[in-house]
């Protein structure tokens, strides 16, 4: 059947690969992004594709702008099928090297964003006791990683925000909540991080720089070897699978090395239905 779809973050990327993979489906898409004059490399990918999709501008960092979109959606179609939040920011500092600004700027897009645009759809959904909300995460939002504990907290944050709505929104609602979770993707994402490093500074001399240095050869030497980047292509059929799963998993890794690399924290609960199972149990029986 024919979904109603959002998604955030359509201007590079994992967004555009969902967008175009989504209106190949037979969905209806609108594709939102910040800065609508960014959007021509979405509009030759859907043209490349055959496809075509609704874009609208929406900045998650905004109530208004969220809002607005949202309402215009409902006003057309009168209804929202699935949220995919995609948006997001990566962040590479030390806590002591990041300013305040900043981790408040990282908390805002990649924890807040999904907060306001899923506030906004809820009571849409609640109403027509279904709906989906899909949020890109990442293995980050399982597994602390190096020079990325801003950026973790903020994904951690998804995880819980996600486990937390669907032990009682959807056995309630028939909202189904499902977190993504890849590796490495090859895509903008990884340049803009290391663009943000040098905008912010650069890698500063002090007691971390060897530190740095090593994390950063590292991540050059995994990329060259394969394995942990996938394309934005591959990560998008993952997003497509859930989208369509009769029972979404609450949720998922979209590769073998983020199965590997997030074992110690999913081998006993691969989905997130046992947690949830054992929550609702706890607190809802």
């Amino acid at each position: 059947m024919s979904k109603v779809i959002l998604i955030t973050g359509t201007s590079t990327g994992l967004g555009i690969e969902i967008a175009v993979q989504a209106a190949k489906a037979g969905h209806k898409v609108y594709a939102t992004m910040r800065n609508l004059a960014k959007r021509d490399t979405l509009d030759a990918a859907l043209s490349e594709a055959g496809q075509s999709a609704q874009v609208l501008q929406l900045d998650v960092q905004d109530s208004a702008s969220v809002n607005a979109a949202i309402d215009h959606v409902i006003a057309v179609e009168g209804r929202i099928d699935a949220l995919i939040n995609n948006a997001g920011a990566g962040y590479v500092r030390t806590t002591e090297q990041a300013s305040e600004d900043d981790i408040n700027w990282v908390m805002d897009v990649n924890f807040m964003g999904v907060v306001r645009c899923t506030k906004a759809v809820m009571p849409h959904m609640r109403k027509a006791r279904s709906g989906h909300v899909i949020t890109v995460s990442s293995v980050g939002g399982l597994v602390g990683q190096p020079f990325n504990e801003i950026y973790c907290a903020a994904k951690f944050a998804v995880e819980g925000y996600t486990e937390a709505l669907a032990c009682y929104v959807t056995p309630n609602f028939g909202i189904n909540f499902t977190a993504i979770e890849p590796g490495g993707i090859h895509s903008e994402f990884a340049a803009n991080v290391m663009k943000q490093v040098e905008a912010t500074g650069g890698m500063l001399e002090d007691e971390y720089l060897p530190i740095l240095q090593k994390y950063v050869g590292g991540a050059q030497a995994r990329a060259a070897s394969g394995g942990l980047y996938q394309t934005a292509s591959e990560v998008a059929g993952i997003v497509m699978e859930c989208l369509e799963a009769p029972e979404p998993p609450i949720r998922r890794r979209t590769s073998d090395w983020a199965e590997h690399f997030t074992r110690f924290k999913t081998a006993a609960d691969p989905d997130g239905r046992k947690q949830q199972a054992a929550v609702i149990s706890q607190f809802l029986s």
